[in-house]
């Protein structure tokens, strides 16, 4: 994965990554969204995929968002401002949640929203548990943003539980399976948030598809 970066790319993101970063605000209606006037990209996936750790891991801090054991803890879109390159956009996840019906459906939809109208939206990081891999419920999501026209990344979380000749299988197996769609971007990321593994490769992926600095 990291033969598709140079070292001096990897460089740039790191220390991009390694400037403050701070929590902006969360949206509970997508009126109260902050103004379009920064690219931003978002993390989607399946409650407890871990999206909350991913970032934290991408930025180097321990409780910049809220990491929770309990599905569907996140339940606005929290908006993460960089010191320098975009904001990143924690989205609520899907699948399941200890909520009511119409409290689910009103975060998921508020998501949805989100992707729909944002025009700053760079790209989407859909998260895939490693251990897991692309379910019923993530071909939905994967639907949703293909007729969306939304570009979209999978990020294989958690790949420190499994063997490494089982990442490599599923990063090729998940290929396969996202080559015909539309808004798919081709390279897939295996991920650890706990070990740092394929963090190095996310930020600059974020940077290249933000167009910010020489990424």
């Amino acid at each position: 994965m990291s033969d598709a970066f140079t070292e001096d790319q990897l460089e740039i993101a790191r220390v991009a990554f390694a400037r403050p970063v701070t929590f902006l605000m969360g949206a509970s209606q997508i009126d109260g969204l902050p103004p379009a006037d920064l690219p931003e990209v978002a993390f989607a996936g399946r409650s407890n995929v871990g999206k909350s750790s991913l970032i934290n891991g991408l930025v180097n801090q321990h409780h910049l968002a809220r990491a929770s054991n309990e599905p569907g803890r996140t339940r606005e879109v929290n908006f993460f401002v960089m010191d320098v390159g975009p904001r990143l956009v924690d989205l609520p996840g899907y699948g399941f949640a200890r909520a009511s019906k119409k409290t689910v459906n009103q975060f998921q939809n508020l998501g949805r929203a989100y992707l729909r109208g944002r025009p700053n939206l760079k790209r989407v990081y859909l998260l895939i548990d490693a251990r897991h891999g692309l379910k019923s419920v993530d071909a939905e999501a994967l639907d949703a943003l293909d007729l969306a026209a939304v570009s979209y990344q999978i990020v294989l979380t958690k790949a420190d539980k499994i063997k490494a000749h089982e990442a490599e299988k599923l990063v090729a197996e998940t290929l396969k399976a996202i080559a015909k769609r539309p808004a798919a971007f081709p390279r897939v990321i295996a991920t650890s948030a706990e070990k740092g593994t394929g963090l190095p490769e996310l930020r600059a992926e974020i940077l290249l598809a933000c167009s910010q600095g020489t990424v």
